[in-house]
């Protein structure tokens, strides 16, 4: 046992000289599926993991500190939000967040009606979960998108029935950055007081600003903001109650029971701060990069552009026809470059792009597509190696294929 054990040590000290080696130029366009965390942020998670490990739940001195922090951390997260504490709920991240919302209403507001509404572009994790409700006996309208990604009001408003009791839906597509018209739509559902409206935000926040004015649950996760992995939040706003998937303790508001993972809501409050302080700033630079990006792929013949022209700074998708995007992905990660082809929830599942194909794309296209995702992180020398090396890859690809 103590072999094996010494075994993996070397193992993980050999990967982390591998990826961070000083001599090796690593290139990490896949933000959209994960980011690196700041350095203050991991700071942060040491030092309470560390010097405040008390359970916060506990009567005596340490887990009084621990409570503290967690208090501490629930405030500062409703100031950034401009919402109140006692409307935040921390959990594991955006999987969660979304199955708490979607499957907490539909049970809490069953006896009202057992009909939601969604669109059909949504994260896996918003689709399966209505999928599960709908063997359950729930009604579900999936809602079509246009050629950019995005669902009309107008298909939202003749979608509502008297029996409705939930619209879900993404604010920015994970797939191809389209933005759907979140504001119009909450402002639409307050004519509809019965209908709760959740927003799954993961990809947006900290990227396109959004008010949570006419939300009533919004999902959050940490690591798409340079926090760490396994912290996330639920925004429920005041005076609306959802049944809890997890039985036992009473954190949470009695929603969320399971110990707080107090270091890592440490983290991902300062993350956040970070990532809304200079929001502005690290759109405006994150959107000058993928202009380039953007410009490098409209001057090669055999690419096909995906994502909308108005789309969220960060994320870009296209298509290479008639190359098997693994085989991409694969190519450039020799080279030390990382992206990534769809959602990295389903990414390694070898079918088309459901996203795309809702759009109304060919299945050439389709069937081809990777997906370029920054961060603030990223520079532009990081964007002409990409340039450079992505360019001889395509290149040798289509020559084998001749």
């Amino acid at each position: 046992m103590k072999e094996s054990f010494t075994s993996f040590y070397k193992y993980v000290k050999m990967m982390r000289c591998k990826i961070w080696n000083g001599d090796r130029f690593v290139i990490y366009f896949d933000n959209s599926s994960t980011t690196q965390p700041y350095k203050e942020v991991l700071d942060s998670f040491v030092t309470v993991a560390r010097d405040y490990f008390g359970n916060p739940s506990s009567l005596h001195e340490m887990g009084g500190k621990a409570n503290r922090l967690l208090s501490q951390s629930r405030n500062m997260v409703a100031k950034l939000l401009h919402v109140k504490a006692s409307e935040i709920i921390f959990t594991s991240g955006g999987t969660e967040g979304n199955n708490l919302a979607i499957k907490g209403t539909a049970y809490q507001y069953c006896s009202r009606g057992k009909h939601m509404i969604t669109s059909c572009i949504e994260h896996p994790s918003v689709l399966f979960a209505f999928q599960q409700l709908e063997q359950q006996g729930f009604e579900l309208t999936y809602l079509p998108v246009n050629r950019e990604g995005v669902v009309s009001i107008e298909s939202v408003q003749k979608s509502i029935r008297p029996d409705t009791i939930l619209v879900s839906i993404q604010h920015v597509n994970n797939e191809v950055g389209s933005i759907q018209p979140i504001q119009e739509i909450g402002k639409l559902l307050k004519e509809y007081p019965k209908v709760l409206f959740h927003v799954d935000n993961v990809q947006g926040i900290g990227k396109v600003p959004l008010s949570l004015q006419y939300i009533d649950l919004c999902t959050i996760s940490g690591h798409k903001f340079h926090s760490v992995k396994g912290t996330g939040l639920l925004y429920i706003k005041e005076g609306i109650t959802i049944e809890p998937l997890f039985s036992g303790g009473q954190q949470e508001r009695y929603i969320r029971s399971g110990t707080e993972n107090v270091p890592g809501i440490v983290a991902m409050t300062k993350a956040l701060r970070m990532a809304l302080e200079k929001q502005q700033e690290n759109q405006e630079q994150m959107r000058e990069l993928q202009k380039v990006l953007r410009q490098f792929f409209e001057e090669i013949d055999q690419v096909h552009i995906n994502s909308p022209l108005q789309h969220a700074p960060h994320i870009l998708n296209v298509s290479c026809i008639g190359l098997k995007p693994e085989v991409i992905v694969h190519a450039l990660a020799k080279q030390d470059i990382y992206i990534s082809t769809k959602s990295a929830c389903s990414s390694k599942q070898k079918q088309v792009s459901h996203v795309l194909s809702e759009m109304g794309l060919s299945n050439d296209i389709t069937t081809s597509a990777i997906r370029i995702s920054l961060s603030s992180l990223n520079t532009k020398e990081e964007v002409q190696k990409f340039k450079v090396r992505v360019k001889d890859i395509l290149t040798k690809l289509y020559e084998v294929m001749r």
